[in-house]
């Protein structure tokens, strides 16, 4: 775990001739006994205790926690655990400490015979803690496919290259209203199918290659799966905050999701057309799909993003009642005259919104009147035909609609390739409107919007002016040569604080 969260896969590396540069350190804080097991009961306080021993070490340290150990439990539905709870609460950390965790999603134990592959996973949930909203749950794929030691002639893998690692998990059997998990998946290694019986098995041609955790005995050794994977997440993590080290732990979770893609092996289970429910298999099965670096860190001329970090306040309880209060309207400054330019060229528009809750004290239900999360965030972009008035006259509709399930404002406007329904669950939520050039150059605003939750539902308990911070990432991508990112540099968008 050590060597993937400092090197990833050493095969590439350890086949060039190049310096290997780190920018990141590591921390470790054994959670483990040496003998027996921890008390379940405790497993979230075991963990923030170990992350505090880090914290307390160095104070001022940006820092992206892994945590790749899962376990059974009340979390087939998607149902929060008190395990899960507790991760989402040290994330959120009261709204002035934010942590970026990052959990893998556990991986299939039981013998896995090759033609039961991709269905099991299917059918397999995700583990506890991963289920925790404002985590970064990461599950596994693989690239790798290519078995050269003579010691398995005739065995195949049982992987297809880009789709999904054989052990990983996933929520395609969860109840629809909990989080879309995992977010995004890495390479986690590949089985090989033994001709014997059918079964997959590990080798090490479909592992992938770290450190030993004995140097003295040997410098390397296997590793893989949905560890692995998370490993390889928190250096990508480490990374970007190596880069940019005043993002904040929401704005690196955006920036990575934002920067996924699904292979086209990942595609390819999706018939033409989809419908929604395959869409809804495809995000439950790889959430967003394989992250990149450098896509999270820069941007070509034709493939540009926007990060905008701010604040907004959701409920406003100054006259004994909680009521909605503030939304964000941010102007983007598209390059209206680039856009129009290319006319009829389908174009794309990215969005991703990433933000914590702060999990319900309570109970764990799921009411209209009693809810998990203190607040929501929804995103929503100017329609071409919309003036700035109309839009905001939607929004403040959409707003006060207490209804977590109701999706009018998706009404009417086509283009999006999730819609809502599918993409507003959890705490992140990321879609893709494709359309003409000309139609995006008009739809050159986005507001970013409070919904309902514990702290408007219990007023009891304080929480109603309290201020929550966003990091919305919007990119454009145009398929043709054509300078988006200039006319963008010398604009920056002027966030708006509207009363709703």
């Amino acid at each position: 775990m050590s060597g993937m969260a400092l090197y990833g896969d050493l095969v590439p590396i350890l086949a060039g001739n190049g310096l290997v540069e780190l920018a990141h350190r590591l921390e470790s804080v054994k959670i483990l006994p040496d003998h027996g097991s921890n008390d379940p009961d405790l497993y979230g306080h075991i963990t923030a205790t170990a992350i505090s021993r880090a914290e307390i070490t160095a104070p001022d340290r940006p820092r992206a926690v892994c945590l790749a150990i899962t376990a059974e439990g009340d979390h087939w539905r998607g149902r929060p655990s008190s395990w899960s709870a507790k991760i989402d609460d040290l994330a959120y950390g009261n709204g002035t400490d934010q942590r970026l965790i990052v959990v893998s999603a556990g991986n299939i134990r039981t013998a896995l015979p090759a033609g039961d592959y991709i269905n099991r996973n299917d059918v397999t949930p995700i583990e506890s803690p991963a289920q925790a909203w404002n985590a970064l749950t990461v599950g596994a794929s693989t690239e790798k496919t290519n078995i050269v030691s003579p010691d398995y002639n005739g065995w195949l893998p049982m992987g297809t290259a880009g789709d999904l690692s054989p052990r990983s998990r996933t929520s395609v059997v969860w109840q629809q209203e909990w989080p879309i998990k995992p977010d995004v998946v890495l390479e986690g290694g590949n089985l090989g199918i033994d001709p014997a019986n059918g079964h997959g098995d590990d080798i090490d041609d479909l592992a992938l290659l770290t450190t030993f955790r004995r140097p003295q005995e040997r410098a390397f050794t296997t590793t893989g799966d949905t560890s692995a994977a998370s490993a390889q997440i928190a250096r990508m993590a480490a990374q970007i905050l190596a880069d940019r080290p005043a993002l904040w732990p929401e704005t690196v979770r955006g920036l990575i999701v934002h920067s996924a893609e699904w292979s086209q092996a990942m595609r390819s289970h999706l018939p033409a057309p989809p419908s929604q429910n395959d869409k809804r298999t495809l995000i439950r099965r790889y959430g967003y799909g394989v992250p990149d670096l450098t896509r999270a860190l820069r941007s070509l001329s034709n493939d540009v993003a926007m990060v905008i970090e701010g604040d907004v306040q959701p409920y406003d309880g100054s006259n004994g009642a909680i009521k909605t209060k503030d939304m964000m309207l941010h102007d983007l400054p598209w390059p209206g005259d680039a856009l129009e330019a290319l006319g009829q060229t389908l174009v794309q528009m990215k969005v991703t919104l990433s933000y914590f809750i702060e999990p319900n004290p309570g109970e764990r239900g799921w009411t209209k009147h009693h809810r998990y999360s203190s607040h929501g965030l929804r995103f929503a972009v100017k329609r071409s035909e919309e003036t700035l008035a109309a839009f905001r006259s939607r929004i403040n509709r959409d707003a006060r609609e207490e209804d977590e399930f109701y999706a009018a404002a998706g009404g009417g406007d086509g283009g999006w390739y999730f819609g809502q329904r599918l993409r507003n669950r959890g705490s992140l939520h990321s879609d893709i409107w494709e359309g003409t050039a000309a139609d995006l150059a008009s739809r050159h605003a986005i507001a970013v919007y409070p919904t309902g939750g514990w702290w408007r539902e219990k007023p009891a308990l304080q929480r109603a002016d309290r201020l929550v911070r966003y990091a919305l990432v919007v990119s454009l991508r145009a398929p043709v040569q054509v300078d988006l990112y200039t006319p963008i540099e010398t604009e920056v968008g002027i966030p708006i604080v509207v009363e709703v």
